[in-house]
């Protein structure tokens, strides 16, 4: 066998163990006609200069209002409760020190969310506020290998009637679902890592690279609109078929744009004109 014969034969195994990483579940694709034919506002309708703060209970009223799907995000309390939060520290937000996992729920109703008069809702409180009228994508916040917000969530959205998925950045969230809840619509949130220059590492590239996907077979890519031209994102639409969301639309203009590359889209900052 000649020297180009190896090299060839290396370059297709590899491409195929590539492409077997990669590979997003394929058994579930009608489940994305729950989800389509609704722009998703990010964090609910808000605006953090007014009175409307994100993932406040006002802010997803009016989602509801308008017909917006939403995305929101659930992480847990020191004493186990589920609330509705982005960030796993309080300073942006609450103007103070330290996590939301340090306190308690009764601690955290003492503070207020961007210098407003809302506070941060329990999850439960935010499900019977949407009570099922729009569909839900909840982002699951699992800070490296603590996943017991997972079924904590899940025993709570087991009993929800409305529609909804779950998405994570962190891949053990999805591995979880898979092994707990298999039918429920998972999604991995991803984002080109190396090239923000925010995250270092052989974990992040492989992040980037959706290369975990052999462990949590994710039904959807939610991806960072502005680097649609990933190569791992671009075959999971293409080649597998997998549902593409985009996040986070700031124009239409940029919504424009994103309809070439994604099914879905998760918006903030404008009205999307429907249609």
């Amino acid at each position: 066998m000649t020297a180009l014969k190896i090299i060839l034969i290396v370059l297709a195994v590899l491409l195929l163990l590539y492409l077997l990483a990669i590979k997003p579940r394929m058994s579930k694709r009608r489940e994305r006609s729950k989800f389509a034919g609704v722009y998703y506002a990010h964090r609910g309708l808000h605006s953090n200069n007014g009175e409307i703060p994100e993932n406040s209970i006002p802010a997803f009223r009016k989602a509801v209002k308008r017909g917006y799907g939403i995305e929101l995000d659930v992480q847990l309390s020191k004493d186990g409760v589920p609330v509705v939060f982005h960030d796993f520290t309080l300073e942006r937000m609450c103007g103070k020190e330290g996590k939301v996992c340090e306190y308690t729920y009764e601690e955290l109703q003492q503070f207020t969310l961007a210098g407003g008069e809302e506070k941060i809702p329990r999850f439960t409180d935010v499900l019977d506020v949407i009570g099922g009228k729009v569909p839900l994508i909840v982002e699951l916040k699992v800070e490296w290998m603590d996943i017991t917000v997972c079924p904590v969530v899940d025993g709570i959205l087991r009993k929800y009637k409305g529609v909804y998925c779950i998405e994570s950045f962190n891949p053990m969230a999805l591995s979880w679902y898979r092994r707990y809840h298999n039918d429920v619509f998972r999604g991995q949130l991803a984002d080109a890592f190396i090239k923000t220059g925010e995250y270092k590492g052989a974990l992040y590239w492989c992040l980037q690279n959706l290369l975990l996907n052999w462990m949590t077979r994710p039904d959807f890519i939610a991806y960072n609109h502005e680097n649609q031209g990933n190569l791992s994102r671009k075959l999971c639409r293409g080649l597998f078929r997998n549902t593409a969301v985009a996040w986070t639309i700031r124009s239409q203009a940029e919504l424009e744009k994103a309809k070439k590359h994604y099914d879905i889209f998760i918006f903030e900052s404008f009205n999307p004109k429907k249609g």
